[in-house]
């Protein structure tokens, strides 16, 4: 099967041309080489899938032969993605919250009075 029908049926995409396009942008690797979307899947292979800035690691245990209920996808794979990946995420994600983009909005009371602090303890 396809890898890029495959990620589809173990509802990694919601769409196969999603898929498609993640790897085309090189975000798919199977045994760590970077893959077209038309490259064939095979039992026992390990795949690096990058979405939404997680390394993914499943290896195929079976294909499916069409798209399966979200119950079911356990059987067809096997995530052997480490957790230090999650906890990677989560510190980026309270990382960003932290900072606000430059230019958004006026600056709030905290901001004035942090400024003020700063300049007066000269």
């Amino acid at each position: 099967m396809r890898i890029d029908k495959y990620l589809w049926c173990i509802r990694y995409y919601k769409t196969r041309n999603i898929a498609t396009e993640a790897c085309k942008k090189g975000h798919i690797k199977i045994n760590d080489a970077t893959i077209k979307p038309s490259k064939l899947v095979f039992n026992g292979d390990k795949l690096i899938i990058r979405k939404n800035q997680i390394n993914y690691q499943i290896e195929v245990l079976d294909i499916p032969k069409n798209r399966i209920g979200a119950k079911l996808v356990d059987i067809f794979r096997k995530d052997i993605t480490p957790t230090e990946e999650f906890e990677k995420f989560e510190l980026l994600k309270y990382s960003k919250d932290y900072y606000r983009k430059k230019g958004v909005g006026r600056p709030t009371k905290k901001d004035r009075r942090d400024l003020e602090n700063y300049t007066n303890e000269d």
